[in-house]
């Protein structure tokens, strides 16, 4: 496997990782708590995590089918245990890393495209003219990159919202601070 691509899977694991000590520490009442309107639960940026690595490793750079509804991942209520969401987390992961495993150093220069549904596109204002082609171009390494700080990003947030609904002193990340 590429360097690039081993220091990516190796930190979104470790990421992972934290997801999953974050979930089990609630029940499924707190995973699903928005803590206020307007908010996400940790539920929700499971949801969006799973998805948003799907649609652009899976589907951006595996080209294979969108199967994403980006709207549900914030509407969701519940109905999902934390064990599916890991599940659901770690089945994209191994998605991921089997497509990921088979490029080469020459496709982290390659041009992809990743798709979207027109909803969603409009609905995410990327285009003042609502555009009939929902769709951008990413260079590999650069989403590569950029999917890996999502991920970093959500997990700091399903991190904090953990210690907020089940307060710990313990340190989530296995970091000191």
């Amino acid at each position: 496997m590429i360097k690039l691509i081993q220091d990516v899977v190796e930190d979104m694991n470790k990421q992972l990782e934290r997801i999953e000590t974050s979930l089990s520490r609630l029940n499924e009442e707190q995973i699903w708590k928005r803590l206020q309107p307007g908010l996400n639960s940790v539920g929700n940026y499971c949801l969006h995590l799973a998805g948003n690595e799907y649609q652009n490793l899976v589907t951006g750079i595996g080209n294979q089918p969108l199967i994403r509804e980006r709207s549900a991942e914030f509407n969701t209520n519940g109905g999902l245990t934390g064990k599916e969401l890991l599940a659901k987390l770690r089945h994209v992961r191994t998605e991921s890393i089997a497509i990921l495993s088979g490029l080469e150093e020459t496709d982290l220069t390659k041009e992809v495209t990743i798709p979207y549904e027109l909803t969603d596109w409009n609905r995410m204002n990327r285009s003042e003219d609502k555009a009939k082609d929902a769709y951008e171009h990413k260079i590999v390494r650069t989403l590569l990159i950029k999917v890996a700080a999502h991920y970093g990003y959500h997990t700091g947030q399903i991190v904090l919202l953990s210690k907020i609904l089940q307060p710990t002193d313990d340190h989530l990340t296995g970091l000191y601070h």
